[in-house]
């Protein structure tokens, strides 16, 4: 039998590679392979190991319900899938996959219900995620990998460029532009040196999409840019990544090295007389570099600037030349493209968006983690049927979508269907996929202010709109949580807003003041509740909660006030206790502690 550990960010983080070491240190004779692979998307169930083997490798009566219904990188079926798994269940999985006996770890198996997590998906960027080892070029080429570079080799450009086109692939950055036009542009601009970029730079807070891609499947993203760079003519590439992503950045790394030793990368690629050559380059983490122009200027080792457009980086982009710039997640699709057709990707989504979409699920969300899905399903289809719904019993209040840059979906919109026309139409974003789930204890104010204290710690400061517009909205924002907003406030933060929207350079600033717009627009109530009334609705702005003991309630059993790290809290035992509300710091550890239920948050 074979076991596979998840050793992407988020299941090494939750103690993969401890677990691993445990089991190799007890597997001295080798009586079971082991292996690694990436991220299959169900971060919330980390540490995950995968149990393979082959038919008769075990007793039938022992099979998990997977049934073999998934294989491998090397085609064995999956027999189970561990999951929450910890040093100290080592022991009984080695000797569980070295018996071929699996009843040992019958209570380590995925639900039923989890299964669904995946069942509910269709992955073609994340095809390969979770499955294969993301080290291993072999494993990469054992379903197909780098067949689609040797087909494109026999096609001409413009045959290449028609097919993405036939797909309706669009750029999955967060724009949405057709890729094939860009692709078009770049391959007709006049140079004798064009370049090809991709765009890792994920700032988003809540979104892993292209990291876990990266980390997972690396070989995918060469073969996407090679393709890429035939169709348009660039023989040098660049990928700007994250410097956040050491694990991604040392995979990458592992992986183009393989793909130049086997022949697939740099000069006369497999005899063809196709060269292309593709580098990294770590970014410092400035989130304006995800905007292309301003990441252009970094990749050139300027300070991260967006530029004006026109021209655009088709005709002038990297050192003035024609250059191309998608994202990870568009370029994890195009060898998926080129071997099952265009009209495969276009059948599934919608008239005007096409294929899947990758979304990082976060928030108060049970089932957190990757969803890749065809475009046109819902929003209640994603977080209450693939991501189960709220977790601790809460209720659904808002989707964040599009990161900072995108807009806060209320629950009378759930069936608000995912394609961009829809999701612009509520005034967010389909954005790179970040996707942050929020119930009733979120304050949707407090919400704005956080992303807009993000975007206004991010502008690079280059549009005076951006640069003071964000920031005065921001103090606004703030003002209104901490009880001291002013009638006229909201009025002002739409004037703010729209102006911000109507003189920034670049997408970054025109975007940044959706939070505001969206959550006043289907959030009034609470802005005007801080403002005129002093009061959070959702109790989570510290300044404004104050927290009393009910004495009919209250026992005097002291726990509170020993508890109380200032004080704050007085009264005899057995008898009613009170809080000093000038003492009161609000950590809410009364709350927590008093097992009567007498401490109430107001």
């Amino acid at each position: 039998m074979k076991l596979v550990f998840g050793e992407g960010s988020c299941g090494i983080a939750a103690g993969a590679r401890k677990v691993r070491a445990a089991v190799e240190k007890l597997n001295a004779d080798g009586a079971v392979e082991v292996g690694i692979t990436g991220c299959i998307g169900m971060c919330y169930l980390e540490p995950i190991v995968d149990v393979y083997g082959e038919p008769g490798t075990y007793p039938p009566s022992e099979a998990s319900a997977e049934g073999g219904s998934m294989r491998g990188g090397n085609g064995e079926p999956l027999l189970a899938r561990l999951v929450r798994v910890q040093e100290k269940d080592a022991e009984r999985i080695y000797k569980a996959a070295a018996s071929g006996v699996l009843s040992g770890v019958k209570d380590l198996e995925i639900s039923a219900d989890d299964k669904e997590f995946l069942e509910k998906q269709t992955r073609i960027a994340l095809r390969h995620c979770g499955l294969i080892d993301p080290e291993d070029i072999a494993a990469y080429e054992a379903v197909d990998g780098y067949k689609a570079i040797r087909k494109v080799l026999t096609m001409t450009p413009e045959d290449v460029i028609a097919e993405i086109k036939v797909s309706g692939l669009a750029g999955r950055g967060g724009a949405g532009f057709p890729t094939w036009f860009k692709w078009n542009a770049a391959r007709n601009a006049k140079g004798d040196q064009k370049y090809l970029i991709c765009n890792a730079d994920e700032g988003d807070p809540g979104a892993f999409m292209d990291r876990a891609v990266i980390e997972s499947d690396p070989h995918s993203l060469i073969e996407g840019m090679l393709i890429a760079a035939y169709a348009i003519g660039a023989t040098k590439a660049f990928v700007y990544v994250r410097a956040e992503y050491p694990l991604a950045i040392v995979r990458l790394e592992k992986a183009l090295a393989a793909a130049k030793k086997a022949g697939l990368l740099g000069e006369n690629i497999l005899g063809s007389g196709f060269s292309c050559d593709i580098r990294i380059k770590a970014g410092a983490g400035a989130f304006v570099c995800g905007e292309e122009t301003a990441l252009i200027e970094s990749l050139e080792g300027n300070r991260g600037m967006p530029r004006l457009k026109p021209p655009f980086p088709a005709e002038k982009g990297y050192t003035q030349a024609p250059s191309n710039i998608n994202n990870v997640e568009t370029f994890a699709n195009v060898a998926w493209i080129i071997l099952n057709g265009g009209a495969a990707f276009a059948a599934m989504g919608t008239e005007t968006s096409k294929g899947t979409k990758v979304f990082a699920l976060t928030g108060k969300i049970k089932r957190g983690g990757l969803v890749e899905i065809p475009m046109g399903l819902t929003l209640r289809d994603v977080i209450f049927g693939i991501g189960g719904g709220i977790r601790d019993g809460g209720t659904f209040k808002a989707v964040q979508m599009g990161g900072p840059s995108g807009g806060c979906i209320p629950e009378h919109l759930l069936d608000t269907l995912i394609d961009y026309k829809a999701l612009g139409a509520t005034g967010a974003i389909m954005g790179s996929g970040g996707m942050v789930v929020m119930d009733s204890h979120t304050c949707m104010v407090n919400m704005a202010r956080f992303f807009l204290d993000f975007t206004a710690k991010e502008s690079c400061g280059k549009c005076v709109h951006c640069r003071i517009g964000t920031k005065r909205m921001h103090e606004i924002l703030t003002r209104i949580t901490e009880g001291k907003g002013r009638e006229g406030d909201v009025e002002l933060l739409q004037e703010l807003c729209n102006g911000i929207k109507a003189g920034a350079l670049c997408g970054l600033g025109q975007t940044a003041p959706n939070p505001v717009l969206t959550t006043i627009r289907y959030f009034r109530d609470e802005y005007d509740a801080h403002i005129r009334e002093a009061r959070c609705p959702a109790h989570e702005c510290a300044v404004l909660k104050k927290f009393e003991i009910d004495p009919a309630k209250c026992k005097g059993c002291t726990m509170c006030a020993k508890k109380c790290p200032v004080g704050a809290i007085s009264g005899e035992p057995k008898k009613p206790h009170a809080i000093d509300q000038s003492k009161c710091i609000k950590c809410g550890q009364c709350v927590a502690t008093c097992k009567f239920g007498a401490v109430s948050v107001g």
